[in-house]
């Protein structure tokens, strides 16, 4: 026992006897020191007496995509955690092909009494979607927040990465490196975090090559977020002699390395590759991919916050937070040599 006080008095910085006292719950312990001997106890793994273990503040609803992309996970993390440190109780709800809907994964959650919901990619990213679904949740007084998507037609807050911003990153990389038959491939155009892409990466292609928005049109593929999604993008895209892919996402980015290589091309002495998302472990592929990482710590951390403000009834005016993306170079872009030999090999291989 004093073994471990002098441990959580040591982490906590605080005397064994502050540390007993909270322990034994007693008076005369400033609020912030209770808070940091319990912080210690946490992180030395020791449990909470069951007098001092927080009571939930309730359930909050975590709807996400599948959670194949490994991005879907990372930002689960990011949210639970953030919901934990407030008292909250995550509660996880992944939608799956074939298997529940949002609209079912959400009346699920009222249904428990869910403090607040947060949803990640889902409907309110889908132009084609009615958004009357999100009026009849706040009907319902259901707080929540989007992350990933923007609609006009709901109130409630937005929390989204430059996506405009990111393809200017990951085009003026890829033309400093001498590249100018640039290719984008990407997911289903009805999305709008696509279509925020196809516009910034048709404002990057006319200021840094001075592309029409019709020619750098013939340099956009879509397909699917997957891995094979991305293997018939850049395959279409390679036909076309373009030297350099850039990707909606890490997934779709690995397809494209797949495509080059089944071409018997090298990434990147031939093609280059880039990603989006910096997604977990993404840096030890075969080549280290070359992303746009999304700021997930910082857009997670802003939806719980933002939900809380809406559960403790001082929202902020509906808006959408917009979150800087940053270019992570790494070993799938090179410098574009034999640009024209390179093009004519892809596009007579097809």
């Amino acid at each position: 026992m004093t073994a471990r006080l002098a441990d959580i008095a040591a982490q906590a910085g605080v005397s064994e006897a502050t540390v007993s006292r909270v322990l034994n719950g007693r008076p005369g312990v400033a609020a912030t020191t209770r808070e940091s001997v319990l912080a210690a106890l946490d992180v030395l793994g020791y449990e909470r007496p069951v007098r001092l273990r927080q009571r939930s503040a309730g359930l909050v609803g975590l709807i996400t995509p599948e959670l194949e992309n490994p991005i879907f996970p990372a930002l689960a993390q990011v949210i639970g955690q953030a919901l934990t440190r407030q008292g909250y109780t995550p509660v996880l709800a992944t939608q799956t092909p074939g298997g529940s809907t949002e609209d079912e994964l959400t009346e699920m959650l009222v249904d428990r009494g869910v403090a607040g919901i947060i949803f990640v990619s889902g409907l309110h990213a889908d132009t084609s979607a009615d958004m009357q679904r999100y009026d009849q949740l706040r009907g319902q007084g259901v707080p929540f927040v989007l992350v990933d998507g923007f609609s006009p037609k709901v109130r409630a807050p937005f929390i989204s990465p430059d996506d405009r911003a990111a393809m200017g990153l990951a085009v003026t990389h890829l033309v400093s490196l001498g590249h100018t038959r640039i290719g984008l491939a990407l997911g289903p155009k009805r999305f709008v975090p696509v279509l925020r892409k196809i516009e910034g990466f048709q404002q990057a292609m006319r200021d840094r090559l001075g592309l029409s928005p019709e020619e750098s049109d013939e340099l956009i593929q879509h397909s699917l977020y997957t891995l094979e999604g991305g293997q018939a993008a850049a395959t279409a895209l390679l036909d076309r002699g373009c030297t350099a892919v850039v990707c909606a996402s890490d997934m779709m980015a690995l397809g494209a390395i797949r495509a080059a290589r089944q071409r018997g091309l090298r990434v990147p002495q031939d093609v280059s590759v880039v990603g989006f998302d910096d997604s977990p472990l993404i840096a030890f592929t075969d080549p280290p991919l070359t992303t746009i990482r999304k700021p997930v710590q910082s857009m997670g951390q802003a939806a719980v916050r933002a939900l809380l403000e809406e559960i403790g009834g001082t929202p902020a005016p509906p808006s959408e937070f917009v979150f800087l993306p940053e270019l992570v170079v790494r070993g799938s872009t090179a410098s574009a040599h034999g640009v024209e030999a390179r093009g004519r090999a892809a596009g007579g291989t097809a």
